[in-house]
């Protein structure tokens, strides 16, 4: 045989299968393969067995006179399928039972030595995968998590079209709105000193196709925010972005929950059970958080009864919380006042530890302040068992809630990669969520979220009292997106402006052209946005988005393939209008003087960001 080396472009169908396809029932075949060279084996003189990868996986082809083909080149063999000799099948690959003989090769592209190992990308340090990420796209797992992506979006599109939802792309050169993150602007050549902005979500624009009459609209939407980045959060992401007109909360619950339903389903091939929803309240009383995982137990218990009229003062407090942990009961001192030390530094003023001993009675540094029936109160509360432990938190609710809710994960929270995949939805969350400098409230979620109906009278009285018609959608302790039903009726949105110290002259300039459009008719509508990287990376069981994403940023933002951020050319600066101000100079964020614009986080009257999903 002989090696040939075509360097002009390969033109299309030079294969007749892929490598993963191949099967025994494939045997006598004669088919031509392309792909990358996975790795390469001698076997005697002149006879190399080479494992030749595409995304469908890997065939081995048994070559005459191999010595020149290095891993990563690309190859087109053809050969004859045929079973691999008697002992050397290989269960690990899903073609295992058979190889390729008779093999004819074609070097289609050379390669250098790749700068990691393809095989050991687990070893490799993320920023070296990162820059050559064209590379690392080739491994198994990033061609498994990007194409996954793919059938969560086609389920997706699917489960919308088919509930009467029409696709419309929103723009991307939006104009600035305070939606609470800051905003990437984009200046303009032809008006200069004026500015786009890349659109933090489409939520007016969606807004505005309920005014326009679209009844029911979708988008696959790109969002940007100028936000620091972790784990999951990216500068760039991408949403599921749903509104409706004519409805109210319980169907667009209804919508999203089947589209997400049958996403799961496309990956895992496992109907989702009904997906439970309680109340903000009752995740706080159940979990100490509004992003409960509930693929575990351990729920927080209320031990005000149990130690009602104790002589512990600090069991006096307004809120007792406690949770129950399985099979504890021995741990070291050392790490009894490692957990009490956590407690501290998440706000509480104290933790309790108990453990369970036979018949059910405590040791604890406060058991003697406790009676024989106390004791037994706290163990049946918490459903207790000999041997477990007992954590125990008093003070304010909400802060001694959230506190064991987080100690709860750290000691009991699985993998991300576990299953099964437990959703949630959240509803009525609070209208506000405090006060700002200037003693102005702060809308949880945006200023044009429809209070409850049940608590408008309290706009004016109570506000902190009013709980609002948004919901969030969480999976496995994450939240994957949220949504509301939004305010059409002017009365309404004016005492909300106003219960926001927002008045008519900053309302009109922030949010003039879509307050203009509802007094054309503005049906009730509400909506929903589910946050896609987040999905598609519990559906991989990944625990940072950047594995589900091709081309992601790194934690400070920069592109180490392409090099972005980079700076323009003087010509390109000028064309623009624009000086680039050093570092520390007037003007400048951070320096003395620097201004602070209307709509900027934390200005005055700011109405606060959304969500992640920013719906």
């Amino acid at each position: 045989m002989s090696f040939t080396t075509d360097e002009s472009l390969v033109p299309a169908g030079l294969r007749t299968a892929y490598c993963g396809a191949l099967r025994t029932g494939d045997t006598g075949r004669t088919v031509s393969v392309c792909g990358w060279v996975a790795r390469r084996r001698e076997h005697g003189e002149h006879l190399a067995f080479v494992d030749l990868r595409d995304h469908t996986g890997i065939i081995q082809c048994v070559v005459d006179g191999a010595r020149d083909l290095r891993s990563e080149q690309v190859l087109r063999v053809t050969g004859t399928v045929r079973p691999r000799p008697e002992g050397t099948a290989n269960p690990a690959l899903s073609t295992g039972e058979v190889e390729l003989g008779e093999c004819e090769v074609e070097v289609l592209s050379t390669a250098e030595p790749p700068p990691f190992s393809l095989d050991a990308r687990s070893e490799t340090d993320e920023a070296v995968r990162l820059r050559y990420r064209y590379l690392d796209l080739r491994t198994d797992r990033m061609q498994h998590n990007l194409r996954l992506r793919a059938q969560v979006n086609s389920a997706l599109r699917r489960a919308m079209e088919r509930q009467g939802f029409v696709e419309v792309e929103t723009p991307m050169l939006w104009t600035p709105t305070p939606e609470g993150a800051r905003e990437f602007a984009i200046p303009s050549r032809l008006q200069h000193g004026s500015f786009y902005v890349l659109p933090q979500s489409p939520q007016i624009a969606k807004q505005l196709l309920m005014v326009g009459g679209l009844d029911r609209y979708y988008q696959i939407a790109r969002c940007m925010r100028d936000e620091d980045l972790r784990a999951d959060r990216q500068f760039e992401f991408t949403q599921l972005d749903i509104e409706a007109s004519f409805v109210g909360q319980a169907e667009v619950l209804g919508f999203v929950s089947e589209a997400v339903s049958e996403a799961a389903f496309a990956v895992t091939g496992e109907q989702q059970p009904e997906i439970v929803t309680m109340t903000w309240n009752q995740a706080l009383d159940r979990f100490g958080t509004d992003k409960p995982d509930l693929r575990f137990g351990m729920e927080l218990v209320d031990l005000g009864d149990a130690v009602a009229g104790s002589e512990l003062n600090v069991f006096k407090a307004a809120c007792v919380r406690a949770v129950r942990v399985p099979s504890a009961g021995e741990w070291p001192r050392s790490r009894l006042d490692a957990l009490v030390e956590r407690a501290l530094e998440l706000g509480a003023a104290g933790l309790v530890w108990m453990r369970v001993r036979a018949e059910r009675v405590l040791e604890s540094p406060v058991a003697k302040f406790l009676s024989e029936a106390h004791q037994r109160q706290i163990v049946a509360a918490t459903y207790a068992d000999p041997g477990d432990l007992v954590l125990v938190v008093a003070g304010e609710r909400e802060r001694t809630c959230k506190v064991l809710g987080q100690l709860r994960l750290d000691l009991g929270q699985p993998a991300v990669s576990e299953r099964p995949l437990c959703f949630a939805w959240i509803t009525e969350f609070p209208l506000f969520e405090g006060m700002d400098d200037d003693g102005h409230l702060v809308a949880a979620h945006h200023p044009f979220t429809m209070p409850h109906p049940d608590d408008l009278d309290l706009l004016e009285t109570d506000p902190m009292a009013v709980r609002s018609q948004s919901y969030d959608l969480v999976l496995n302790g994450w939240e994957l997106g949220s949504g509301s039903i939004r305010i059409h009726r002017a009365d309404i949105q004016r005492r909300v402006f106003k219960a926001l110290g927002v008045s008519d002259e900053d309302a009109e300039s922030r949010f003039g052209f879509l307050l203009g459009a509802f007094r054309y008719g503005a049906p009730p509508h509400g909506g929903f946005a589910v946050g896609l990287d987040r999905f598609v990376a519990l559906l991989a069981g990944e625990d940072n988005i950047r594995e589900v994403i091709a081309y992601p940023k790194t934690q400070s933002g920069a592109d180490l393939m392409s090099g972005a951020p980079r700076p323009l050319a003087d010509r390109q600066l000028a064309e623009l209008g624009i000086r680039v101000v050093p570092t520390g100079a007037p003007g400048r964020p951070g320096s003395t003087g620097s201004p602070r614009s209307l709509g900027s986080p934390g200005a005055a009257g700011s109405p606060g960001a959304p969500g992640p999903s920013g719906a």
